[in-house]
């Protein structure tokens, strides 16, 4: 005799078993940063709203695939962990495409999507697969596989976006042929000025000496402000000494008094030139009247093109031996760091560490300068 209260079970929702810390970190790492796999994106996201409870039909919405497809997903992880992630292709022979469908496949792909009429900023090959089906005039059948395999052959992988501005100043050139010449002719008598901060937080990731497993500095402290001070930095060129004091905030009057110190360094009555970027703290009326009394020519760069300032390399030093792998427990003790470096620096200022850290944000900034920030591109500069 059947049990009559056999038709009332419900089965139990599918679901994530719990993730351990470290595979819900890498979830979140794949699903914050992107992934080169669409495969392997959506994948985690899947497993992520699992996580955090959502139902079946709810993630299949989410990431635009099948509620079966979904199931799958959550079962692998379940059975063998984050190597579910990977795709397993199978098996049948790739579909031959004539020369001009390769060609069709390959133009469609480098096309952007806004052009093609598609809600989309990029293709996935999931995505692409389906246009080229859909497309009107021809239709061409490819998996994702063999378009991933196409598309590798000719050249055409999934690169990461750059963004660019190009500066709208129309005294560019002549503000950096100014610099240029101020560097030049008189390095004794430039300075550089700009400032570092405010910090939002003391606690940043980084690398340090250690051994596999061993414990890792605290994550971070709750802090009493969200922000910290600002230090105006100051550097000598001819000299290759810096000097900074802190303040609380971005101002005319922190800006006028980091100038007379500079006045100050260089007595005599000779003209000096500083050269400084376009926040509006640097161009007031009290500081264009004050340099033009005290023989202080303020070269400004050009707009969106901070990275003609020459103290700009040594903000990635500062960052590198100071911020990176800190875990300071306020923002009093974090920006005494900032201090001390300056006075081991100014005494060690061809230390290998340094120059080679001062070599890398160069590198950073030309890459700017060439193609960021619309200037010469690095072939013709060379």
């Amino acid at each position: 005799m059947s049990d009559p209260t056999a038709g009332d079970a419900v089965a139990e929702p599918v679901r994530v078993r719990r993730l351990t810390d470290q595979e819900g970190q890498r979830l979140q790492q794949i699903v914050c940063r992107g992934s080169t796999s669409s495969v392997r994106y959506r994948r985690a996201m899947t497993l992520l709203a699992s996580a955090g409870g959502n139902r079946v039909p709810v993630i299949a919405q989410l990431v635009q695939a099948d509620e079966d497809t979904v199931r799958e997903v959550i079962h692998r992880f379940n059975e063998i962990g984050l190597a579910c992630l990977d795709p397993q292709w199978a098996g049948s022979p790739p579909r031959l495409l004539s020369p001009d469908d390769e060609d069709f496949v390959i133009q469609t792909a480098t096309t952007r999507l806004v052009r093609l009429g598609q809600p989309f900023t990029r293709w996935s090959l999931r995505k692409l697969a389906a246009y080229l089906r859909k497309v009107h005039g021809r239709t061409i059948r490819v998996g994702r596989e063999a378009s991933r395999l196409l598309l590798a052959r000719r050249g055409v992988t999934f690169q990461r976006t750059k963004t660019w501005k190009e500066s709208p100043d129309p005294d560019r050139e002549v503000k950096l042929d100014r610099i240029e010449e101020v560097l030049d002719r008189f390095p004794d008598r430039v300075f550089a000025f700009d400032e570092f901060g405010p910090p939002r937080n003391p606690a940043h990731r980084g690398l340090g000496l250690g051994r596999p497993g061993a414990p890792q500095p605290a994550a971070g402290h709750l802090l009493p402000h969200p922000r910290g001070p600002v230090l105006p930095w100051l550097h000598s060129v001819g000299e290759d000494r810096l000097w900074g004091v802190n303040r609380r905030r971005k101002g005319v009057v922190n800006t006028l008094a980091a100038l007379k110190s500079i006045r100050a360094a260089r007595p005599g009555g000779a003209p000096i030139y500083v050269i400084m970027d376009n926040l509006s703290a640097h161009k007031g009326g009290d500081i264009r009247r004050w340099a033009g009394k005290n023989k202080v020519e303020l070269c400004f760069t050009p707009t969106y093109a901070s990275w003609a300032n020459p103290i700009e390399a040594h903000f990635g030093p500062l960052r590198q031996f100071t911020i990176a792998n800190s875990n300071y427990p306020n923002h009093t003790v974090q920006t005494r760091a900032p201090h001390a470096y300056l006075r081991w620096r100014n005494a060690n200022a061809r230390h290998l560490d340094v120059l080679a850290a001062e070599r890398k944000e160069r590198a950073h900034i030309r890459s700017e300068k060439g193609i960021r920030w619309g200037g010469r591109p690095l072939a013709a500069a060379a």
